[in-house]
């Protein structure tokens, strides 16, 4: 098992197209589940909701995506190659996870705790996929985060599609990575 500080050093966002045809196991995807249900939550109210697509329930998926992204724009706005992506990893991933908020209903805790309560869940679950040797990548794209999206994944009125979790194994070598010196993006106050 890696140490949590490789593992997050380690996490790469790794889109569909780069997976191999390798299937997630079942258990994998549980425990990926399990651990974003760990995730800080202000008044414990656990707004993660996540819909899981696998085998042809993903056929099913990228024709909702399809649809939905013509129904959404215009000829000027259309672009064949987002269209055609939207199926391409729809299908191309083992496992998609859709992300939901699920909102509380008295709205005592902010809509930005309950968005960032459900950002630390998916962090959790790409973690967990790291240390599995899974590429995975949350795409927030418009239809991925539209309003048809929520109700196609059973959420109420209230409630946010906030994007959807590819999920797979990369077909070669672990993507490599690189970030600037920490210590141009902290400003420490002392006195």
């Amino acid at each position: 098992m890696l140490s949590v500080s490789q593992v997050i050093r380690d996490r790469r966002t790794i889109k569909p197209t780069q997976y191999s045809n390798r299937d997630v196991d079942e258990k994998i995807v549980y425990e990926l589940l399990e651990n974003a249900n760990w995730a800080p939550t202000h008044g414990m109210t656990e707004p993660w909701r996540f819909t899981v697509f696998s085998g042809d329930a993903r056929n099913r998926l990228a024709e909702f995506m399809t649809d939905t992204y013509k129904s959404l724009t215009t000829e000027e706005t259309f672009k064949q190659k987002k269209y055609d992506g939207m199926r391409e990893n729809a299908i191309g991933a083992p496992v998609v996870i859709a992300i939901g908020m699920k909102r509380q209903a008295s709205e005592k805790i902010s809509l930005l705790d309950e968005l960032l309560a459900v950002a630390c869940a998916v962090q959790n679950m790409h973690l967990t996929a790291t240390a599995h040797g899974l590429g995975g990548f949350w795409s927030t794209n418009l239809v991925a985060t539209s309003i048809p999206m929520r109700d196609f994944i059973g959420l109420g009125e209230n409630d946010q599609a906030l994007g959807l979790f590819y999920l797979g194994y990369p077909k070669g070598d672990w993507p490599e990575s690189s970030r600037g010196a920490m210590a141009d993006k902290v400003r420490w106050v002392r006195d």
